[in-house]
């Protein structure tokens, strides 16, 4: 028998897009394939057929849907069609053509055409399984083909295998053509984080999977790794169509204060522009102030100060500090000096930089008020801001000799242009709306009697802060609806450091204004700084201000709120405002330089700009209140819910005054908001309809007095009667800006749940996580897709600002790369690059979520308040955009028109802490918002079974009306099982630092409580609670597939007062409907974790499972119900095959001694199996005091699953505090399954007299895994990730204790020969150069090769880089004396090496992002070029540019170091750790692990930095667990004890003495202890009850003193095993003060198998600086290291070789002695070996080498902020061996001394007169003695800073001589010419004639060959002074000739000379011209002199100018007498 089904055609759909169609039988669906883009007709002309068993009844139905295809989004149902079969039975054939309904069961257009035949084949008729329509697990072979080529993604709900929960997605193999399905078993695990317990998409069950794909391999060929899960996901998410997820985390995060640390290190100015400067810097953030110390007359100070500025203040007000650093000019006491340039960002953007940093950056300055200036110079700093538990990582501080690229290293965040132009920043204010009342209004009422006149009661104003400046608007009197039309106007730097903006309305008060609300603008998101980006631009757009309640009252609780500090409660006003930049030209004349704030008047702008005004409507209804607290529980509850000041019944409308309100009548009504909400109010109040006739906003529900749940909560007896809301509101329309948001975010929840589960993947260790990363993927780019044909619509809406144009098109670029990036990710997801894949895509989802954020705001968000008599108690806020309505799906609200479990909290600060952990209430809330002219659909997501009940009204239109409260008739009764099976690492919540867990479970209206379990933090309930008839109402099918959530509370029993809350955690339960088999598999459930929360912090995990199973009801009930509620016939409700037997049995309570407390049953609970677990116990250490007793007599007590197993007591603790039996087993049932082990408690007791035990503190151990014991694999060749029993200590698997450091040196060499005989040569060269540490030798441990170094090599480089130098240096001699050496040469060396490998490193990663993103650009080139580069920001690659050159600089400078240093390659090297040791070498856990113990409370902060105050000892020891039985390989090895179990051969743990030898080299960026920004820092020593105080030798005002000592102390392990290093401040009055300490631990130190002792040298020297410290030779301590390690060897071969178990290492055998003669040693080869440790097999690990350790200084006030650093190593020595030799010398350098004498002089010479020609003869000896450190190339000065102080303080500043020329006058002051500053390391050899001599050797100083004094010693040559004219620009403004001389001390002794021209050695007297210049003497040759010089031209052209005069003049005077005499002559 067979039903075919002929689908033809569906007519006359509305709109264009992709069909699919879904016909359905018996429970069964089948679909059609996707027809696409069809229009009004959809052609499908498939045919369906369905086997059948039994006969079709009359009243079976055949439903067909049709739905809305789409790849990304659940599908829509466009229509559905029923029919009954009746005719179908009787006829055989039927051909039907109808109308669809759609979901109100209303007719709609579109018609379908079907075909409908009934086949009967007789003697067929048999039971038909659900096997052959599917391949379910129990059929191995059985593939069953579909009629389909896809499977369709995400469809609502009705088919026959429910989604969401464990086995329901179908994936689909594409093969030849056709879909093979085959159905896996999709087991489903925990995802953490947000998405709780809800729909989480599937993770497949891997066997099966791979069963599958192996199948398909042998059919196909198909690789499994090619199969992509993004169609199973498709499948398996988001079923739920009706309810959407909760939130499960409550506490507001923001507005909590926090501690931050901002330190700033002032090291240097340069350039500054200015004459013979007194330069000062000031630092400021916000209204702190530091200043740096005054450096005289020098344009490039050196200062390198420290400031630190500490506070506690909430994150969002920390990031809009400004930081300001300022240049001020001659500062002093009496005048505030004047400001020569600043540069200021906000705190956020130097916490945004990676480490949370700038280091060593420049920072331009430039001049507020004169903005065409340009740049005033350049301040180097370093800004850190800590925030707790950051720690960051400072780069090596010892020498910053690299000479500073200052273009290269501006201040500026990476993508921030590094020429940056002025701008101005225009923010306009328009008008204000819906202000809350700010005054009384007794006093109204006072005024209104005196004055007659009704006043509004607020006078706004609006503030704008941005980078710290504020700009005010005029005040407007009374007004609600003030009208400014002003502009504020900002003048800053573009782009600014600045990323908000801050806009304020505050009200005027004479006695103090206060905020009305606030907003902030955030410019990253309202700007693109990519290619085809904009500049920052906003509006004219309404936002939303949000704060405390509208009530006025004097005192606001809540006013942190209007402040914009946390999350507002209310809506408070909206503002009208826009925002422009338009960037300068600094070069036009009529530009205003000024950077004051400026307020001008803008014009009006028309109502329409901001979008037409649309009628929307919002429904909204409760279906159930739960939870509530009982507080409130004993008065009527109503529950309000507000949108803007819509549904405001208390405190929402503040009337305007009589005469606006007549004025806005006439000016058209209905534009504004108030009047509309007036107009509601009255309608609402008086109860009489508004213009529509149809509708009165109903906004809150009816008082209703709460039932008690249980005795914490009380709930509403709603039961069948929901009541509904609804409300009316105008608000201009631009939902566009909302739909975009909403696509995106659902674009960006779907890949946050992907992700999540790719990780809980990896986390699980299941099989393939690369396939479900394609997946996603592959979603990914399909939404994005989708996106940019969903978002190009409505292009010409009204009200459209050019940001939303920008937005929209920036948006849709940004979304088109994702999705081709997202392609291109997809295809190179391969198993082993997962991870590097997924932190990419990391990325995305930030990007998504940053788009997502929509800047300009358009409806007000929606608030839900709990109301107890007209008091406002609780609220929720859920944004406007998540519950608006489209009508296409992607572009809905993710809560639109669906069920959300809502929970109600505290407002402002009520909610931190204990208050905002608790529910207020629990709401089970529909809400829809949209269009009041959609409105049609806004019950359609209901569940369905309910009547409307509609108001009474008078008037003809009740249609249209929404109901007032909905009535369900259809309800189901279910049972819930809740299996509470355990829970871990719960919140200690009593002082003993335990809990009495027990678990409250809530579903629906009913709630359950498990047993309590006193004393424990992982308690195992293993307890079923079953609730009985719990009523469900709506449609079964709907409730199978979306039950509502249970939410499970763990509380603390208290034995007095109430239980104390510990965390909270929401589930789904699976559901069987009465017809469903309870079997597999979806029954029994699993069990699954499930995150608790509390507040916002995790409170650790719940693992258990939850069942609701329907209760069958009398049929013909059921049927006469259904009739009655669809008015046509229902067919017979049949019971399935499984229903039968109704509820499966419960077995009672096994264990009579639990009473009646049910078990979890046998099949939900984890299998078990036996296995023993072996613990160490070592010994306790640091017991503090319990109840004020000493501990005694402590025990240890371990269990675990109710077994365990107890330690020997320690019977005096004080005298020895380690055990005595040192190894004990217990064995214990646990599950198969690792992830559901159960932890592990540890506890310790003190026995006490008469028999009583105190609890001193516990421990969970959460996961067993790592103690898990894997036997070694035989099979295995690669010792090195086999777990082996090292030398008897635990190793677990992958090397798990074997920590491998990655040391910085190590290099990976390729293999070269192999060796026949299985062994591995190493070969090292007899002299290494340590400088290139290739001496350290990876091998991949399975391989045999021989490996040879050939050091000689870099010394060729070397010689050659030589002969290559450059022509201006001078060649120095090679050699480096010996005795010049000295430890601080060593270390100097290693900073130097460790800072070229972080260089080499940042390189390194910056060069492989780089080909990444090439990659990427390159495979997406042939999708579409042009619009590829997401980040497309020229700046950004600028930068990167920029830092890839500057990488090269650096490089090329320490190439250009070693050249310049041949001393270096010689000295020999330790290795530097920028960190503790413990953080290098797993914390030394070998096979010795430190558990702490806990007492007292868990902290109420978030972090669990406050668990240290909790700490009240530890328990040193270590566990193995096995399963059994073991085999007998392992017991039959030689030498086992079987006492000591899995622990063979560890140490004994005796007592035993030790000489520990601490070594304090030097400490940086130490926290101010003092007043003046200083400390006097001292070290004190403690190691048990010894203490060692360094205090005489303070080191005066200094922030990163050099210490370098050694101290001495003997100790006794265990007693004294905890060493603590302390930096105090010294103090002359009162006592000193801690500025942060440090703490190791020794004992693990000493016993690790790293061997931490003594660090083994690079080198072994018998004398000299780099002398062998241990008094074991290497040989020694390698001959040890095999006897202990049972290891074959050392065997000293001939020819420089040793062999080590199957390896052989080579190397030098020669040592030479002081007296310089060469002996045979075999030490060099063992220290080869010992260098190459952890490569001998089984036993290797790595050794620690000879070590400077970095570790970290912490205050216990402030703890996890840094107060600084000490660099230190520890060496241990026991008693019980020969002593080691005197301590090696680390005290700080003498610097060198060159002559004694007075420092910091400044000398001038004698003044040539009357210079004519500019020339000035001196012949002047200046003598400047200095002391002078090598090493750090830095004089050093000690001088008292003032004369108050009490002491030298050091300073180190680099050496430089200054010249500067000057005019000297007799009265007014001097003339400053020129100057110029060489830097004495390294400065431009002089010129050797004057004329050689110009300003480009100042200028292009980096260029030219650069010498210094300190090795040429004497320098002799011209040199050019410089000055700025008035441009700014360098001019030449003369050259000086010079000789620089340089003597050590001892050689100036010897050869005296005198200062000037003096004796001794006098120089001669200058050859000056004799002509003395003197007015008064000679005027005449005065003035010849200077006008000859001068004007020598000018001179001869006036002296002929006056000859020519002359001549006329002359020629003139005689004409008349010659011309007479001539005519008279003639005459006569």
């Amino acid at each position: 028998m067979a039903l075919l089904v002929h689908l033809k055609t569906i007519r006359d759909l509305r709109g264009k897009g992709d069909r699919i169609a879904k016909v359905t039988f018996r429970g069964l669906s089948l679909y059609t394939h996707v027809l696409e883009n069809c229009e009004d007709e959809a052609r499908f002309d498939e045919t369906f057929r369905w086997p059948i068993a039994s006969r079709v009844d009359e009243n079976e139905m055949l439903e067909v849907q049709v739905f809305n295809y789409s790849k990304v989004f659940t599908n829509r149902v466009i229509g559905t069609f029923k029919m009954v079969l009746q005719k179908v039975a009787e006829e055989g054939q039927l051909e039907v053509t109808d109308t669809l309904i759609d979901d109100n069961n209303t007719a709609i257009r579109a018609s379908v055409t079907i075909y409908i035949k009934y086949t009967t084949m007789d003697g067929t008729v048999g039971v038909w399984s659900d096997g052959e329509f599917l391949d379910i697990p129990g059929d191995p072979e059985g593939t069953f083909q579909f009629e389909t080529d896809s499977l369709l993604s995400g469809h609502s709900q009705g088919s026959g295998v429910s989604q969401g929960r464990s086995i329901h997605g179908i994936p689909t193999f594409r093969k030849a053509g056709k879909g093979v399905f085959s159905a896996m078993k999709l087991g489903k695990t925990k995802s953490s984080k947000d998405d709780h317990k809800k729909d989480e998409p599937a993770i497949l069950d891997m066997e099966d999977l791979n069963r599958k794909a192996m199948r398909l391999g042998g059919v196909g060929g198909l690789d499994p790794d090619c199969i992509s899960l993004a169609s199973v996901t498709a499948v398996t998410t988001n079923v739920s169509n009706k309810r959407s997820k909760p939130d499960i985390k409550m506490e507001p995060s923001s507005g909590r204060p926090v501690d931050y640390q901002i330190s700033i290190t002032v090291v240097e100015a340069r350039q500054l522009v200015g004459l013979n400067m007194d330069p000062v810097v000031c630092v400021e953030i916000g209204d702190d102030k530091k200043y740096t110390s005054m450096k005289e007359s020098t344009n490039c100070p050196y200062y390198n100060e420290y400031f630190v500025f500490d506070f506690h203040v909430p994150p969002d007000v920390m990031f809009d500090k400004i930081l300001k650093l300022s240049v001020i000019h001659s500062k002093n006491l009496l005048r505030s000096g004047t400001l020569v340039g600043t540069f200021k960002l906000d705190v956020g953007t130097v916490y945004s930089q990676p480490e949370h940093q700038f280091y060593h950056k420049w920072a331009t300055l430039s001049d507020p008020d004169d903005i065409t200036a340009g740049c005033k110079g350049y301040i180097k700093c370093d800004i850190a801001v800590v925030g707790k538990g950051d720690n960051i990582k400072t780069p090596h501080k010892a020498n910053e000799t690299d000479e500073d690229d200052i273009e290269g290293n501006l201040l500026l965040p990476e993508g921030v242009p590094l020429e940056r132009q002025w701008a101005r920043f225009y923010v306009k204010i328009y008008r204000a709306e819906g202000l809350p009342k700010m005054n009384t209004s007794i006093m109204a009422n006072v005024k209104k009697a005196f004055i007659g006149e009704n006043r509004d009661l607020v006078d706004p104003y609006v503030q704008v802060l941005f980078a710290g400046q504020r700009g005010k608007t005029s005040v407007q009197k009374s007004s609600y609806e003030p009208i400014w039309n002003e502009q504020v106007v900002f003048t800053e730097m573009f782009p600014p450091l600045c990323k908000r903006m801050k806009v304020q309305i505050r009200d005027s008060d004479k006695v103090n204004d206060v905020a009305i609300g606030t907003h902030f603008i955030d410019l990253r998101k309202i700007a693109n700084d990519g290619d085809k980006g904009f500049l920052p631009t906003m509006g004219p757009a309404w936002v939303n201000m949000y704060g405390s309640t509208r009530q006025y009252t004097l005192m606001d609780e809540h006013q942190d709120l209007n402040e914009g500090l946390g999350e507002g409660v209310s809506f408070r006003a909206r503002l009208l405002i826009s925002v422009a930049v338009e960037i300068l030209d600094t070069t036009s004349t009529e530009i205003v330089s000024s950077t004051e704030v400026q307020v001008e008047p803008v014009s009006n702008i028309s109502e329409s700009v901001t979008g037409k005004i649309e009628e929307f409507f919002l429904f909204g209804s409760f279906l159930e209140a739960t939870m509530i607290d009982r507080k409130i529980g004993d008065k009527p509850i109503s529950f309000e819910v507000t949108i803007g000041n819509y549904g405001n019944q208390i405190d929402g409308v503040s009337k305007p005054s009589a005469a606006k309100k007549k004025k806005k009548e006439g000016g058209g009504g209905g534009e504004s908001d108030e009047e509309e909400s007036e107009l509601i109010q009255q309608n609402s109040s008086e109860d009489e309809a508004d213009d529509d006739g149809d509708l009165v906003s109903v906004s809150s529900s009816p008082p209703m007095k709460p039932v008690i749940t249980d005795r914490n909560y009380f709930h509403l007896p709603y039961f069948e009667k929901k009541p509904c809301i609804y409300i009316k509101s105008w608000w201009q329309d631009q939902r566009r800006r909302l739909y975009n948001s909403n696509i995106m975010d659902k674009i960006a929840d779907k890949l946050e749940e992907g992700l999540n589960d790719v990780q809980e993947i990896i986390k699980t260790e299941t099989a393939y996580p690369e396939r479900r990363l394609r997946g996603v993927l592959e979603e990914l780019s399909t939404g994005c897709n989708r996106f940019v044909t969903l978002a190009n619509k409505d292009q010409n809406q009204a009200g459209r600002t050019k940001l939303d144009k920008e937005r929209l098109k920036s948006c849709m670029r940004e979304m088109e790369s994702m999705g081709q990036q997202a392609k291109l990710i997809r295809s190179q997801v391969k198993r082993n690059t997962v991870r590097d894949k997924l932190k990419m895509v990391q990325n995305f989802l930030h990007r998504l979520r940053f788009l997502a954020d929509e800047p300009q705001h358009s409806i007000p968000d929606v608030f839900v308040w709990m109301m107890s008599s007209n008091k406002r108690i609780a609220y929720a806020r859920i944004p406007s955009k998540d519950i608006l309505y489209s009508i296409v799906d992607e572009e809905t609200g993710r809560d639109c028109g669906k069920v959300k479990a809502v929970f109600l909290r505290l407002p402002g600060k009520k909610g931190f802490g204990p208050a905002g952990w608790t529910v207020q209430a629990k709401m089970e809330m529909y809400l829809w918002l949209g269009l009041n002219k959609q409105r049609k659909d806004f019950l359609s997501g209901l569940p369905n079974g309910f009547e409307e009940n509609k108001a009474p009204r008078t008037g003809s239109c009740l249609q249209s009306l929404p109901p007032i409260s909905l009535v369900y008739n259809m309800k189901q009764v279910f049972q819930l099982r809740a299996h509470m099976y355990q829970a871990r690492s719960l919140f200690a919540a009593d002082s003993s630092g335990l809990s009495d867990p027990f678990a409250r479970v809530f579903f629906s209206t009913h709630s359950q409580v498990t047993e309590v379990l006193s004393e424990t933090l992982c308690p195992t309930w293993d307890q079923l609670l079953v609730f009985d008839d719990v009523e469900l109402f709506g449609e079964a099918s709907e409730l199978r597939d979306d039950p509502p959530i249970i939410v499970v509370e763990v509380y603390d029993q208290d034995t007095v007062g109430k239980a104390e809350f510990i965390g909270r955690t929401f589930a789904k339960p699976i559901t069987k409907m009465c017809d469903e088999h309870y079997g597999p598999p979806r029954f029994p459930p699993q069990l699954e974790y499930y995150q608790i929360y509390r507040g916002n912090s995790t409170a650790g995990d719940l693992l258990a499972a939850f069942e609701l199973l329907q209760i069958p009801y009398d049929h013909e009930e059921i049927r006469r119900a259904l009739i009655a509620v669809h008015d046509f016939a229902v067919p017979q409700i049949k019971i399935g095959q499984g229903g039968r037997a109704e509820l499966p049995a419960i077995n009672g309570p096994t264990d009579s001694d639990r009473g009646p407390i049910l078990p979890v049953p046998m099949g939900i609970r984890p299998v078990l199996s036996r296995y023993r677990i072996e613990v160490l116990f070592w010994g306790l250490r640091d017991l503090k005091r319990v109840n004020l007793a000493q501990v005694d007599r402590p025990r240890v007590d371990i269990e675990c699953a109710g077994r365990g197993v107890q330690s020997a007591l320690i019977v005096n603790f004080k005298k020895n505090p380690n055990f005595s039996t040192l190894v004990k087993w217990f064995e214990v049932d646990l599950p198969e399954n690792e992830l559901l082990h159960p932890p592990l408690n540890i506890r310790v007791v003190d026995c006490r007299a008469f028999g009583r035990y105190t609890l001193v503190g516990s421990h969970a151990v959460t996961s067993l895994r790592r103690f898990i014991y894997s036997p070694p694999d035989k099979t295995q060749n690669n010792w090195a990730s086999a777990a082996r029993l090292m030398n008897g200590y635990m190793v677990l698997t992958n090397g798990g204790s074997q920590s491998r450091p990655s040391s910085p040196y190590s290099r990976t060499l390729p293999r070269t020969l192999s060796h026949p005989t299985g062994d591995v040569i190493v070969n090292m060269d007899a002299n290494p150069s340590v400088r290139k540490m290739d001496t350290v030798v990876k091998l991949d441990a399975s391989s045999d090769a021989v490996i040879k170094v050939d050091v000689n090599e870099e010394e060729k480089e070397e010689k050659k880089k030589k002969k290559k130098k450059k022509k201006g240096e001078v060649e120095e001699d090679d050699e480096t004396d010996e005795r010049m050496l000295d430890w601080w040469s060593k270390y100097f060396a290693s900073i130097e090496t460790l800072m070229e490998i972080l260089r080499a490193q940042e390189a390194a990663l910056a060069e492989a992002e780089e080909r990444e993103e090439q990659e990427i650009a390159a495979e997406g080139a042939d999708i579409k070029p042009d619009d590829l580069p997401v980040k497309g920001s020229k700046g950004k690659e600028k930068s990167r540019d920029k830092s890839r050159n500057k990488d090269k600089k650096k490089s090329h400078h320490a190439g250009e170091g070693t050249e310049k240093r041949p001393s270096k390659p010689k000295v020999n090297e330790l290795l530097v750790y920028n960190k503790e040791l413990e953080a290098e070498y797993d914390n030394f856990e070998d096979w010795l692990h430190t558990f702490n113990l806990y007492r007292g409370k868990a902290g109420d902060d978030d972090e669990a930095a406050l668990d240290d105050d909790r700490i009240v000892g530890r328990f040193k020891g270590s566990m193995c667990m096995y399963k059994l039985p073991l085999t007998e390989e392992i017991t039959r090895e030689a030498g086992f004890d079987p006492n000591m179990g899995m622990f063979q051969s560890i140490p004994h743990n005796d007592p035993i003495n030790v000489l520990v030898r601490v070594f304090v080299v030097r400490a940086t960026d130490l926290h101010p202890a003092d007043v003046n920004g200083k400390a006097d820092p001292y070290v004190i020593i403690k190691l048990g009850k010894s203490e060692l105080k360094d205090k005489e030798n303070y080191i005066s005002k200094q922030l990163n003193p050099v210490f370098g000592k050694a101290f001495d102390m003997e100790a006794t392990f265990p007693m004294e095993s905890m060493l603590t290093v302390s930096v105090y401040d010294w103090d002359l009055v009162g006592t000193d003060d801690l500025i942060g300490e440090t703490k190791i631990d020794l004992e693990n130190r000493y016993y690790s198998k790293h061997r931490a002792t003594c660090g083994i040298a690079n080198n072994y020297s018998v004398h000299g600086y780099n002398m062998w410290r241990d008094p074991m030779k290497p040989s020694q301590i390698l001959a040890k290291l095999c006897k202990e390690g049972k290891l074959d060897g050392p065997h000293y071969g001939p020819g420089g070789r040793v062999k080590v178990a199957n390896r052989i290492f080579m190397g030098a055998t020669e040592i030479e002695d002081e007296t310089g003669l060469k002996k045979q040693t075999d030490e060099h080869l063992a220290l080869t070996v010992l260098k190459h440790w952890e490569e001998i097999p089984r036993v290797g690990c790595k050794l620690i080498p000879e070590h400077v350790e970095t570790r970290p200084l912490f205050h216990p006030e402030k703890p996890g902020i840094e107060q600084g650093r000490i660099e230190m190593w520890v060496d241990m020595f026991p008693m019980d061996m020969p002593a080691p030799g005197p301590a090696i010398d680390i005290s700080p350098r003498k610097p060198k001394k060159w002559l004694k004498g007075q420092q910091e002089d400044k000398q001038d010479t004698d003044v040539h007169y009357h210079s004519l020609t500019g020339e000035g003869n001196f012949n002047w000896r200046f003598v400047f003695p200095f002391d002078y450190l090598m090493a750090e190339e830095k004089i050093v000065i000690s001088k008292k800073e003032s004369m108050f102080s009490w002491d030298e303080t050091e300073y180190k500043i680099p050496a430089r001589l200054t010249l500067q020329v000057w005019d000297a006058d007799h009265f007014s002051a001097d003339d400053f010419l020129g100057a110029i500053e060489l830097d004495l390391n390294r400065f431009p050899r002089g010129a050797k004639t004057a004329k050689q001599c110009s300003i480009g050797m100042v200028q292009n100083e980096a260029e030219l060959p650069c010498i210094s004094i300190f090795k040429q010693k004497r320098v002799k040559g011209w040199w050019p002074f410089v000055a700025r004219d008035e441009n700014d620009e360098m001019e030449l403004t003369g050259k000086v000739e010079a000789e620089l001389h340089l003597m050590s001390a001892e050689e100036a002794e010897k050869s005296p000379v005198g200062l000037g021209r003096n004796e001794p050695d006098p120089l001669e007297k200058p050859n000056r011209p004799n002509t003395s210049l003197s007015w008064l003497l000679s005027p005449m040759h005065v003035v010849c002199i200077l006008a000859w010089r001068q004007y020598k031209l000018h001179c001869v052209l006036l002296l002929g100018a006056v000859l020519g005069l002359l001549f006329l003049g002359l020629l003139f005077f005689s004409m008349p007498s010659a011309l007479s005499n001539k005519i008279f002559n003639i005459a006569g």
